[in-house]
C-alpha cells in the first residue's frame, strides 16, 4: 500500500500531483506542518519534515526525491522518460528548481506573506527577484525550443519545475519577461491532477 503523510497546504502538494498523474491507488494522511514533530511523524522523518512517502514498507522522504522515486517505478510510458540520458535531465531539472528557485521564492513568501510587517524587507525582495531572472530565463529558453523541458512530453521534470514555480503564484510574481515560461506554467499548473489536489486536506 502506498500512503503519503502531510498536507495539501504543504510541499506535499507536489507529491499528491504525482500520486495522481500515475494513477496509483495511494491512503492520504494530510499530517499539518505544526505535528511534523511530533513522536509518531519523527519514526517516520528523523529531521521531522512532510512529506513522507510510505511504499510496502519503504519510507523516504523529501518531496522531490519522492516524486522521482514514484515516476521510475510507476510511471513508465507516462511520467518517466524512457532514455537514461533524460532520466539525468529529469534529476538535473528536479535540482535545478530546488536550487536556483526555490530559496528565492520562498524569501519572496517570507517578506511579502509569511512574516509580521516590521520584519518583511523590500530589499530581500528585490534581491530575490533580481536572482530569480538568469534561472527563469533559462526556463524560458528551453521552451521556446520545445512543448514542455525534456521535449513534447509531459515528464517528472515538468512537474517538479512547476510545482516549486507555484509558489510564485502566491506573491503574484510578474512572468512578462519570460512568456514561453508563463504559458507552460498555466497549462501545467491547469492539469486536472494538480486541480484535484487543491481540493484535498
Amino acid at each position: 500500500m502506498v500512503k503519503l503523510y502531510g498536507t495539501s497546504k504543504s510541499r506535499s502538494a507536489r507529491c499528491l500531483w504525482a500520486l495522481e498523474e500515475l494513477g496509483v491507488k495511494y491512503e492520504h494522511e494530510p499530517v499539518a506542518v505544526t505535528d511534523a514533530k511530533s513522536a509518531d511523524h519523527l519514526k517516520r522523518n528523523p529531521i521531522g519534515h512532510i512529506p513522507v512517502l510510505e511504499d510496502n514498507g519503504v519510507m523516504i522522504c523529501e518531496s522531490l526525491a519522492i516524486n522521482l522515486y514514484l515516476a521510475e517505478k510507476y510511471g513508465k510510458g507516462s511520467l518517466w522518460p524512457a532514455s537514461v540520458e533524460d532520466h539525468g535531465h529529469a534529476y538535473q531539472w528536479s535540482f535545478f528548481a530546488m536550487t536556483e528557485l526555490e530559496p528565492h521564492l520562498m524569501t519572496l513568501l517570507r517578506h511579502k506573506l509569511f512574516l509580521p510587517a516590521e520584519q518583511r524587507s523590500e530589499q530581500a525582495v528585490k534581491e530575490a527577484t533580481e536572482a530569480l531572472k538568469a534561472p527563469l530565463g533559462v526556463l524560458d529558453a528551453v521552451l521556446g525550443k520545445h512543448e514542455n523541458l525534456l521535449g513534447s512530453a509531459f515528464t517528472i521534470a515538468d512537474l517538479n519545475v512547476a510545482s516549486v514555480l507555484s509558489f510564485a503564484n502566491y506573491v503574484k510574481f510578474d512572468f512578462s519577461a519570460t512568456p514561453k515560461l508563463q504559458a507552460w506554467l498555466q497549462k501545467s499548473l491547469g492539469r486536472e491532477a494538480n486541480a484535484k489536489v487543491r481540493g484535498l486536506k
